[in-house]
């Protein structure tokens, strides 16, 4: 009796390491190439970007909707955009260029990161319709440390953090929501 009830534990810890498995490889991004991309995303990357170069796409799930983040230049300018499967835009990032990020922001990134190298700003836009509405800027540095990551700064600098702690508060807020 005891062999069997072994057994049937070690089968019912192997098939929670595969249904976990399967759970975390539907969570990763998949590269997917740009003529495989659906219609309905092209459209709405041709919509906003008619003179698009894409430059990288990738397939996830988020909150169970598949998600298209594609990288892109138009006219020079570095563009990311998130796009559901059915063609919404989500949210576009804009590359900024030093001299137009605010000085606000500038402050409160070398306040936190004194001696860090500002290697990229992008300006994040939460998308309804045609309406773009700046939400927060994604800044990536290389510290005095020499370590690279991606900071989330509020449009007035008062808030600055790491994308985990960011994603850790939308987390607390959605499930604060759910309540």
């Amino acid at each position: 009796m005891r062999g069997l009830m072994g057994r049937l534990g070690v089968v019912a810890v192997a098939a929670l390491v595969v249904v976990v498995a399967r759970a975390r490889a539907e969570d990763k991004a998949e590269k997917v190439p740009p003529d495989k991309l659906p219609k309905a995303v092209m459209d709405a990357i041709k919509g906003r970007f008619p003179k698009a170069e894409i430059t990288g796409a990738e397939k996830e799930k988020e909150d169970g909707k598949v998600v298209y983040d594609i990288e892109l230049k138009s006219e020079g300018r570095k563009y990311e955009m998130d796009i559901h499967e059915d063609g919404t835009v989500i949210e576009i990032e804009k590359e900024v260029v030093s001299k137009d990020v605010p000085e606000a922001v500038t402050k409160a990134i070398e306040a936190k990161y004194p001696k860090c190298t500002v290697k990229e700003v992008m300006e994040v836009n939460k998308v309804e319709g045609k309406k773009e509405t700046p939400i927060h800027y994604e800044v990536t540095i290389e510290t005095a440390e020499k370590k690279e990551m991606e900071i989330i700064v509020s449009l007035d600098g008062k808030k600055v953090r790491t994308e985990e702690e960011a994603k850790k508060e939308a987390e607390k807020k959605k499930d604060g929501d759910k309540k």
